[in-house]
């Protein structure tokens, strides 16, 4: 009966290699989180930048003079030992000199007993001491005859270096520090040694000191330096910290009430305490705010008055062009049988009239953008139909000037959520104003669809703008030449009602020119009402256009939108501009790329 191969349990190396690779992942990850929140905390806290630095510093200068003062002290309880040592030294090798000078030969009878007795008497008396100096007595040069001895009996031969043996051997007065293990116990030594003359030749006397009375008072004069060196560096960081929140607290406190006020609460204001510098920064910051207070309400106020008196005009003029316009009609009607004078007084009565009539129209309407009343009307809509019913309006003045007009618009349904009213009357102001300045040439209409927006280009080639004038387009009652015979009888809010109603759906409203090449302006709306834009999917630069950089596809051209909100950008024309999101006008704008 065949038996299965039992799998090995055991991980493979590709395995443990991947598991590793993994872990490592996982372990840099969460380190380069950690790394990412401390630089940005580091770059947002002035106070923990303050506190840090004063730590670091602090830290270096208290570390240097704690160094400096432990090694002082050090230096002076070594130097206190090597005096000490050097005087008993001195007196010792004089003591020896004169209890070794009774004997002319070392195998003298009681020279050996004379040896023992003074390395006693030297180390005190105690030949069975363990602790304190150790003395200690050789002969090299009489190694067979003298026996070295210590007291206490140690071998002390570890602790005398060759050097030192050979320093004093040779008639010098030497010391070294060496640390050994004597009496089982391991410390260090200061070793002093000098040679006593003898009539027989030259013995040497070594003093072993124990240093460990110098190591331990060392010792905690470090620990001292070290413990007052860190509490005072905690203490100039709380300082630090202290001073730092005095002073970034009330400039916190400032930026709030800063956010507050450009938010719109006017009432906002800083706490005085005191009369220091900081008291006459939020007292000088009241009275700035008091003061924009008094000119944003005064503006304000200006402003209401002005739609308010604008309103009222336009409403009350309704009445009496109601009676003119009956009464022109009347005339209007029998001009035929007038005198030819007359008859022309009557059409051109009846042309300003029209004229009259829609500028009161479009100012009841920037009054309700102004007052903040209009409403949107969205609904499912298909742009196809509404482009072609504004080119079809608009196709007896485009004949009559004799411009051309061009659709490209896709064969299938474009369907958007808008107001297709205000949708029509933007692209019957763009188209109408197309055809004024279209200088004989054809006027295109391009209208294009992505998965979230919709974008419609109106294209002209007749004069284009001058450097500075996509900044105006926009602004109420302006015209790029003032003394321009208008043919279509606009009445210069065009633009200014077709911007406020782009951007009442959440769209844009951009534009573009240049002298000589037309200009051409691009409506993007979002498919779903309430989306946000991110992109057009149509350029705004066209691809006819010959740019400053280079040819047609290779640069990027001014893209503005209102005078007082646009923003310069430049971009690519051939994979796209990047142009203007106007705002209301004198808002400002922001900056959206168009694919």
């Amino acid at each position: 009966m065949a038996t299965s191969p039992i799998p090995d349990p055991r991980p493979t190396a590709p395995r443990r290699r991947a598991a590793a690779r993994e872990l490592w992942r996982g372990v840099s990850g969460r380190v380069t989180e950690l790394f990412a929140g401390l630089h940005q905390l580091w770059r947002r806290s002035l106070q923990l930048r303050v506190v840090t630095i004063t730590l670091v510093a602090s830290s270096l200068l208290v570390g240097g003079f704690a160094y400096l003062i432990a090694d002082k002290i050090t230096s002076i309880l070594v130097e206190n030992a090597e005096t000490d040592v050097r005087v008993r030294l001195d007196s010792g090798a004089e003591y020896a000199r004169r209890q070794f000078g009774l004997y002319n030969q070392p195998h003298e009878t009681q020279f050996q007993e004379t040896v023992d007795g003074t390395v006693n008497y030297l180390a005190g008396g105690d030949p069975q001491q363990t602790t304190g100096v150790i003395v200690a007595l050789t002969a090299d040069n009489h190694t067979g005859l003298i026996q070295p001895r210590s007291s206490p009996a140690v071998n002390v031969r570890p602790l005398i270096s060759r050097e030192l043996r050979a320093a004093v051997a040779g008639g010098k007065v030497a010391s070294q520090i060496r640390t050994g293990r004597l009496a089982g116990e391991r410390t260090k030594y200061l070793v002093y040694g000098s040679p006593v003359p003898t009539k027989f030749g030259q013995v040497e006397l070594y003093y072993l000191v124990p240093l460990t009375r110098q190591d331990a008072t060392a010792a905690d004069a470090r620990d001292t330096v070290i413990a007052t060196g860190a509490a005072l560096v905690i203490l100039l960081g709380l300082l630090a910290g202290l001073v730092t929140r005095l002073v970034v607290t009330p400039v916190r406190v400032a930026a709030r009430t800063a956010q507050r006020l450009s938010a719109g609460l006017l009432d906002q204001r800083m706490a005085v305490n005191g009369e220091d510098d900081l008291a006459l920064l939020a007292a000088s910051f009241n009275q700035m705010a008091t003061n924009l207070q008094r000119q944003i309400l005064r503006l304000e106020e200006m402003s209401r008055l002005q739609r308010r008196f604008t309103s009222d005009v336009s409403h009350e003029l309704r009445t009496p062009l109601t009676t003119v316009r009956m009464a022109a009609d009347l005339i209007f009607a029998e001009r035929d049988e007038f005198d030819p004078a007359v008859a022309r007084s009557a059409e051109l009565l009846q042309a300003e009239l029209d004229r009259f009539e829609e500028l009161l129209t479009d100012l009841l309407e920037i009054s309700r953008f102004d007052a903040g009343f209009a409403m949107l009307d969205s609904e499912p809509t298909d742009l196809v139909p509404v482009v072609h019913r504004v080119a079809d309006r608009l196709a007896g003045l485009a004949e009559r000037v004799g411009v051309p007009i061009e659709l490209d618009v896709p064969t299938t349904p474009v369907i958007a959520e808008v107001d297709p009213r205000r949708v029509e009357r933007v692209l019957r102001n763009l188209v109408g104003n197309a055809v004024e300045h279209g200088e004989a040439k054809p006027v295109l209409i391009t209208l294009g669809m992505d998965d979230t927006a919709v974008a419609i280009t109106v294209r002209d080639h007749g004069v284009g703008l001058k450097p500075g004038e996509e900044k105006l387009v926009f602004n109420r009652f302006w015209r790029a030449d003032p003394s321009r015979a208008r043919q279509t009888g606009g009445t210069g809010l065009g633009l200014s009602i077709s911007l406020e109603d782009a951007r009442l759906h959440g769209g844009w409203l951009e534009a573009w020119g240049a002298p000589g090449q037309g200009a051409q302006f691009r409506l993007t709306l979002p498919a779903r009402a309430g989306d946000r834009l991110t992109t057009s999917p149509l350029r705004l630069v066209p691809a006819d256009a010959t740019l400053p950089f280079g040819g047609p596809r290779d640069g990027g051209l001014l893209a503005i939108g209102p005078g007082s909100g646009g923003v310069l950008a430049i971009g690519p024309a051939a994979d796209g501009a990047v142009a203007t999101a106007p705002g209301r006008q004198g808002s400002g704008g922001r900056a959206e790329v168009g694919s």
